[in-house]
């Protein structure tokens, strides 16, 4: 018998984007959702895959799930999104959190997306409200708005497991930037402190891992801290850290960062809830990108 407050958890960790997708369900032969999925993608030469999400539709058929969600915290910057590809085997309804709806604005202007790109967020099956309940199986689940990183990030609760995306990394590697479109480390830091209120024992779920080193070499890759472990040790917003000095140092730091490598095509495709763009006259889809805009 599954139990309503421990969700299964696995994952699915890419190399190439420091990602880590989630399957999260109530029990073997249950229900199921997956969050935050990776579609795979050769910048070099626009080529993509599914490698990924096929270990995804592996797992889900091999445990007999049925996807009743596919959740992305945010529109990502480092990653494309397979949700419309796992919808096609799969099922499910794809979700993301409404206030999408304002990144879809800013980004549609700076690609110059067709006339027909819809900016109210209609490419998702689902737009989240904050603390808006929904259940997966004999779960329920609840959405926590978590912006700053970027005005749109969600972060999903599910029993004692909270999905966080980029809004927590693990507590040697921080917070994350706040630097693109609609980003404030005001409301970050803000949003950080509403997960760590939650109680001490609470499982967070990183979206990426970016291990520093340990002794010369990279520490483990690792996803899954606690409330109790942020607090203590998160070096940007572990409990002491003052709003005026978390805001000093994140803008100082995202000053020095570069762009992601795959934020251009990453976007385009993310906030089309992870379709690519419509084919041109000659039948061949493109991603742009704009020069000296960003």
């Amino acid at each position: 018998m599954s139990n309503p407050f421990k969700p299964q958890v696995q994952a699915f960790f890419d190399t190439p984007t420091w990602t880590v997708t989630y399957v999260v369900y109530d029990r073997e032969g249950g229900c199921a959702a997956i969050i935050d999925s990776v579609l795979n993608y050769d910048h070099k030469s626009g080529r993509i895959g599914h490698t990924r999400a096929d270990e995804v539709i592996a797992f889900i058929k091999a445990n007999s799930l049925k996807v009743q969600w596919i959740l992305e915290t945010h529109a990502h910057a480092d990653h494309l999104s397979a949700a419309p590809y796992l919808k096609q085997h799969l099922g499910g309804r794809i979700g993301i959190g409404a206030g999408i709806d304002s990144v879809q604005k800013v980004f549609k202007g700076l690609f110059n997306l067709e006339p027909e790109f819809k900016t109210d967020g209609s490419q998702f099956d689902r737009l989240f409200q904050d603390e808006e309940v929904f259940q997966l199986g004999d779960l329920q689940a609840r959405v926590m708005a978590v912006p700053g990183h970027t005005p749109a990030c969600v972060a999903y609760a599910i029993g004692d497991a909270v999905f966080v995306g980029d809004t927590l990394f693990m507590p040697d590697v921080g917070t994350a930037r706040c630097d693109f479109p609609g980003g404030n480390a005001h409301m970050l830091y803000r949003s950080v402190r509403k997960l760590l209120s939650l109680p001490a024992p609470t499982r967070l779920f990183m979206c990426h891992d970016y291990p520093p080193l340990v002794d010369g070499r990279p520490r483990a890759v690792t996803w899954e801290s606690t409330v109790a472990q942020q607090r203590e040790g998160n070096i940007h917003v572990h409990d002491g850290v003052s709003e005026e000095a978390f805001v000093k140092m994140r803008t100082a730091r995202d000053a020095m960062l570069e762009m992601p490598t795959l934020i251009m095509p990453s976007v385009q495709v993310n906030i089309r809830a992870g379709e690519l763009p419509p084919p041109e006259a000659n039948g061949m889809r493109y991603l742009k990108i704009p020069l000296n805009a960003v």
